[in-house]
């Protein structure tokens, strides 16, 4: 199961890969034939997902090598540091944009052969929309950050190139000449507000955020389906690439010899891996009536009376 989810990312990367290298070489020649900025602007963005893609297809493949004695828990971060890069490379893109925007505002100047330009927006919009067709195939069943993140870029490749093609047309066609130069301006600021969020997801991952609250409730959910249990608390969970990570404390009775204990939690261990597949379980076994020192912040009452709470 886990090698699949590493083959598919790492077939999505290889997607994007491809695409970007198609729509870098026309955009090249749109640019050179156009003078436009909006065009220059998604090509920018596009040469920056080509080298963003190099980056994604390089963290899954480092997050898809098992645990060894120097990271016991995996690489799973790898795909959060490929995510980093990717946001510094766009907000990169967008103060670029934004400058050459600016300084055709104040220079007045015209684009020009927009048919061209207006083509190859469309051959990238109907390759685009190909490749974001298997990224949300592939996100699916890897819940690959990397791949999330690169799925970004190219939700605002569509906007991108269909902002060109109004862009061409204003100008050329409508004669509204600050139409370029204000579609540039819009562009680098949907990058930049792109980067910002992908920022927060990956800065999510390397801080090791607690899951969605709706997740953390399904998962104790699942937990209360084992009446052997009770009063599950201290339960902490994480996320590091396509791996969760869960630890809690259970009681179970005092008297109950250790062969038994471990059976109940294994049988308990095998369930839940089962219904959150890809994760890592620790369970710690109390006696019942134990009580936690005091003053530790962290620590939680019992997590399977909230489920009696009302919704």
């Amino acid at each position: 199961m886990t090698d699949n989810r590493a083959n598919l990312a790492r077939s999505a990367a290889i997607a994007s890969i491809s695409v970007a290298l198609l729509l870098v070489t026309l955009k090249t020649w749109a640019s050179m034939r156009t003078g436009s900025t909006a065009m220059l602007g998604s090509l920018a963005d596009s040469a920056l997902d080509l080298i963003a893609s190099l980056a994604t297809l390089t963290g899954v493949w480092i997050a898809s090598q098992p645990a060894d004695e120097d990271h016991r828990f995996g690489h799973g971060k790898a795909e959060a540091l490929a995510a980093i890069f990717q946001v510094m490379l766009i907000a990169l893109s967008a103060f670029g944009i934004a400058v050459r925007a600016i300084m055709q505002l104040t220079a007045g100047t015209h684009t020009a052969a927009a048919e061209e330009g207006i083509a190859v927006s469309v051959i990238a919009i109907v390759a685009t929309f190909a490749l974001l067709g298997w990224q949300r195939y592939v996100m699916a069943r890897t819940r690959s950050l990397a791949i999330q993140t690169d799925h970004l870029h190219y939700k605002s490749d569509l906007l991108l190139n269909v902002a060109v093609i109004c862009a061409l047309v204003l100008d050329q066609y409508a004669g509204f000449s600050l139409a370029d130069p204000l579609f540039g301006l819009a562009i680098a600021g949907w990058l930049a507000w792109g980067a910002w969020r992908a920022a927060g997801e990956a800065v999510d991952d390397l801080m090791d955020r607690e899951w969605p609250e709706d997740k953390r409730l399904a998962f104790v959910e699942a937990a209360a389906r084992h009446p052997e249990l009770s009063n599950l608390h201290d339960l902490r969970t994480r996320t590091s690439g396509h791996r969760d990570f869960v630890q809690f404390h259970v009681d179970l009775p005092g008297e109950m010899t250790v062969e038994e204990a471990h059976d109940i939690i294994e049988r308990v261990e095998a369930d839940l891996c089962g219904r959150f597949p890809a994760m890592e379980l620790l369970i710690h076994i109390d006696p019942e009536g134990h009580v936690d020192e005091p003053g530790n912040p962290l620590a939680e009452e019992n997590q399977f009376a909230r489920l009696d709470e009302p919704k």
